[in-house]
Formats: structure tokens, sequence, C-alpha cells
């Protein structure tokens, strides 16, 4: 066995595990980059993964394997990045474990992130959300299920993620109603609800029964539903929902479309940035400029209050009161 594989387990049991105490979000997605990286290099050197050396991971091994997934697995320039931020990583630890083979790893750490165009993001309008939370049958269990889901998502927008992990325990329906979680970075974070919601989640955690720490929306199986789940059941109510909203037919409606609604929602009634930030679990309000740009109203008001381009500059003044007079006849 190589230097390789005992340092590639130390990594997730020692630096991640226990060292920094990542998510098990954080530890799946660098235990999938990594399978695959191992996958691709044990077949680009011929040796079994558990023979690969860490020289056998250089950095011209690392660009094809970079290479490799956006031209054969089709992955998008994130996805790409992402996977190389946990060969960042590995390659960090592996740094102060075999110091002999720095000018390897430092190759290897010196492939920057591939820069790419920031779209606009999406969201639903006030119709498209309506629809939306129309489209699950409420005269079946999983139907009330699922509206309860897409309408606490709407209004507080939980990560995909955040919103699977919740308990009963988490929602508070008393004086000061909330949803309490824990975010992204192990952070915890308490939302509002608002009346509908609480009236919705009452409804449904009187029908859901069960013990504080069982899930809040359960699989057909009385567990946690996974991400994959849920999203199918989005897919297929925004389906339903197109027929009433033709609209819906041209965006791809994920989890993370509908957390981008919360967001807008609580732009266009005014709540100032740094608020957004905090209700979504950002680590900086840069991140929550996004939906700044993406508000053609609020652009819309700022042109507004602009002068015309062949305004004559000088100050006001107003008019006689004779002629004001006559004018307003």
């Amino acid at each position: 066995m190589s230097t390789l594989a005992p340092t590639l387990q130390a990594f997730f049991t020692d630096r991640l595990a226990r060292q920094r105490q990542a998510s098990p979000h954080t530890i799946s997605a660098y235990r999938d980059a990594l399978k695959l990286l191992l996958a691709f290099a044990a077949e680009h050197t011929g040796k079994a993964p558990s023979d690969l050396a860490i020289t056998d991971l250089d950095a011209p091994v690392i660009g094809a394997f970079l290479d490799h997934l956006e031209t054969e697995r089709g992955n998008g320039i994130r996805t790409r990045n992402a996977r190389l931020a946990a060969v960042h990583a590995l390659f960090r630890f592996a740094a102060l474990q075999h110091p002999e083979h720095a000018e390897v790893i430092q190759r290897v750490l010196a492939i920057p992130p591939k820069r790419f165009a920031r779209t606009i993001i999406t969201y639903l309008t006030e119709p498209e959300t309506a629809a939306l939370l129309a489209a699950p049958d409420k005269a079946t269990r999983t139907g009330r299920r699922d509206h309860a889901l897409l309408v606490l998502a709407v209004q507080t927008g939980l990560r995909v993620s955040e919103l699977t992990a919740l308990t009963r325990a988490d929602i508070r329906l008393g004086t000061g109603a909330h949803v309490n979680c824990l975010g992204k970075g192990r952070k915890q974070r308490i939302t509002p609800l608002t009346p509908t919601v609480i009236r919705v989640l009452s409804e449904w955690l009187t029908e859901r029964g069960g013990e504080p720490v069982d899930p809040l929306f359960p699989s057909r199986y009385g567990d946690a539903m996974s991400r994959d789940a849920l999203e199918r059941r989005l897919t297929k109510y925004a389906g339903i929902a197109a027929q009433a909203e033709p609209t819906l037919a041209e965006k791809k409606v994920s989890p993370h479309v509908l957390r981008h609604t919360a967001a807008m929602r609580l732009l266009a009634a005014g709540v100032d940035t740094t608020v957004i930030a905090l209700w979504l679990g950002h680590e900086s309000t840069a991140t929550t400029q996004v939906y700044i740009h993406a508000d053609l109203a609020l652009k819309e008001q700022a042109l507004a209050r602009t002068a015309p381009l062949d305004t004559l500059p000088g100050r006001y003044r107003p008019s006689d009161d004779v002629m004001a007079f006559l004018a307003s006849l």
C-alpha cells in the first residue's frame, strides 16, 4: 500500500471529521470528488487505486482529470471548481504529512479555478409561486406533506439540506413562531414564520404526529427525505403548475430557485440586503448582491429618478401663480 492511501484516510478521519468537524454534506462532497479522481488516475496509470502514490497525482494528471469532468462527464465549471477545491484540500493536508513531495504538491495547489460567466438568477413570480403551491394534491397525505414543505421553502428560503434535516422539534408555533435550523458552516439560524405558514405547518404537525426528533417531512419509509426525492417532487409539481402558468415551462425549477424566490420577495418588500443576508445565512452581504442585479423593477425605479439626456441643467423655478392657475383650467 502506498503513502497516498493512509494519507487519504487520515484526511477524512483526522482533518475533516475531528479537526474541522466538517458536516456530512461536506464530507460526502469531498468523498465523491476524490473517488472520481482515483478512478480516473487508476485508469490513466494502470494501477489499482490502493497502489497509487502521491506522485501519480501530479499536475498534468489533475489537469487531465478536470478536463475529463467537463468534456466527458458533462460537468459545468462550478462543479469542476468544486472538485478542484476537494483536491486542493487533500493536497494541503498532504503537504504537512509528506514534505518530500513538496514539489508535486505545490504544482497541484497552483492549479487555479476556472472563471465563469455569472448568469442572472432564476426565481418565481408571484403568480408562478401561487401555481406551484397549488400543485400538490391536498386530498392525499403525500400532497399535504409536499404542500407544507413548499410553503415553508418559499417563505424561509432554507437550503435543500436544511429542509430535509428538519425535525418536528425545529418548528416552534407559539409566540414568536419560527423554524430553527443548522445551516452551512454549522451556523444556527432562526427564521420567523408568517401566519399562513404557521397555519399550514400546524395542520401538518397534527397529522404528522411522532416524536420531536422525527423528521418533519418523512419519506414513505419514515426516514428523512433525500435531496433527490425532494428534487423529483419539485420537478413534478413544476410540470403541473406550468399548465396554469405557462412561463414555468421555460424555467428549471429547483430547490435553490425557491431560495432565490424567497430572497426576491424580501427585496421587493423593501427589506435591506443585510437583513436578507442574515435571513438566508449568507457569510457575506456580497453574496446577496446578486438579487439586486436580478431585480428589474428596482433598476426601473432607479432609471425613473434620472433626468432625460436632453434636459437643460439649472435650478428648478416655480411658475408664476397666475400662469399656473390658467394652466390648470
